[in-house]
């Protein structure tokens, strides 16, 4: 029985993750694979489970999610990472929604579990993300690393979590840091009107562990929160370390092609040196 819901997976090198989270998925009528460059088995995986894969890349996330909306054909559609999985009473939810056609736009809680905890706290309680839609009702998508969806309608929020299993090692953590933070640092450079000095680095991220291990409550997640919580400061010093890296006159790339020219006119001035 068709019902009319097209999934949607935006992905790179999710060979680890992507299959659970397809089988997850199952029960809608087509899935959309975007692949942004994937280099391992992530498109092979999508196209055994019998998804659409387009290849596709683009630095905007906003981007990202409207040319995948551009290939939706059904009335509906939902976006799903990679790292994140439909239960069966969210599916049944969803589907009850679209056949009854209560609003066009849905928004979901996430259940985040973060280095094999869930987190109750630490602001991540509050994860609510609108990804359901009625495709004549999603206009567009803004914001290039923390996109935001543009629509019009009712939104209803459904009861059933969507589960987001994150953050599952501190390498992957690592990983997926150094893709974003560089975006978000190119993104606030452009924008600045002030220098980054060594304490604005500092404050950045003394203020992060404090907003989520003090003030959004973080440590009653136990350590797993705290770690969490100084991931996230790390995080925010290294968007801030690479704006600084970005406002550097002349640029590292420059002073580096300088440094390898004043080798090479050293070699030069030398001639051949014979054993």
């Amino acid at each position: 029985m068709k019902n009319n819901l097209t999934a949607i997976i935006i992905a790179k090198n999710e060979a680890t993750m992507i299959a659970a989270c397809l089988e997850t998925l199952l029960f809608c009528e087509k899935i959309i694979v975007l692949d942004t460059g994937s280099s391992d088995r992530t498109v092979a995986i999508a196209e055994s489970y019998g998804a659409k894969v387009v290849h596709f890349a683009h630095d905007s996330f906003a981007k990202l999610r409207e040319k995948a909306a551009s290939l939706v054909e059904t009335d509906w559609l939902f976006y799903v990472d990679a790292d994140e999985r439909v239960t069966p009473a969210l599916a049944k939810e969803v589907l009850l929604y679209i056949e009854q056609n209560t609003a066009p736009v849905m928004a979901l809680y996430r259940r985040n579990i973060c280095y094999g905890h869930q987190f109750r706290y630490g602001n991540w309680e509050n994860d609510r993300v609108t990804r359901i839609f009625h495709r004549d009702h999603l206009l567009t998508w803004t914001g290039e690393i923390h996109e935001s969806p543009v629509f019009k309608g009712e939104v209803a929020t459904l009861q059933h979590q969507l589960i987001h299993l994150t953050h599952r090692n501190t390498a992957d953590n690592l990983a997926k840091s150094a893709e974003w933070t560089i975006k978000e640092a190119r993104s606030l450079a452009a924008a600045a009107t002030s220098e980054v000095g060594f304490w604005t680095i500092i404050r950045k991220g003394v203020m992060e562990f404090y907003r989520r291990a003090l003030k959004h409550q973080g440590y009653k997640d136990g350590l797993a929160g705290l770690v969490e919580a100084l991931v996230q400061a790390m995080n925010r010093m290294m968007v801030y370390i690479q704006v600084w890296e970005l406002q550097q006159k002349p640029s590292l790339e420059k002073r580096y092609e300088r440094e390898e020219q004043e080798i090479r006119r050293l070699w030069h001035k030398e001639g051949k040196i014979s054993v």
